[in-house]
């Protein structure tokens, strides 16, 4: 899931070299936390967070198929 969330970021942000995911695990739920540079913020948030919507779902779509749960969070 990690390698998924670094792909579909580095394509929408303008600093790749600054994109960060930590892998937090916690009584079976995967949190993947996506850090992006400050400027990078409103790529990845999108109008009204539809880009982060988007993102969250491809990221449980390929969790199911894997059968494990994970959530997406962005930080700064």
């Amino acid at each position: 899931m990690k390698e998924l969330l670094i792909t579909i970021a580095k394509n929408l942000v303008e600093h790749p070299d600054k994109l960060e995911v930590i892998e937090e695990q916690s009584g079976g739920m995967t949190t993947l936390k996506l850090k992006v540079a400050p400027e990078d913020m409103g790529k990845v948030i999108g109008k009204q967070g539809r880009i982060a919507r988007s993102i969250r779902t491809v990221i449980k779509a390929a969790a199911i198929h894997e059968n494990i749960r994970v959530n997406v969070e962005i930080v700064q």
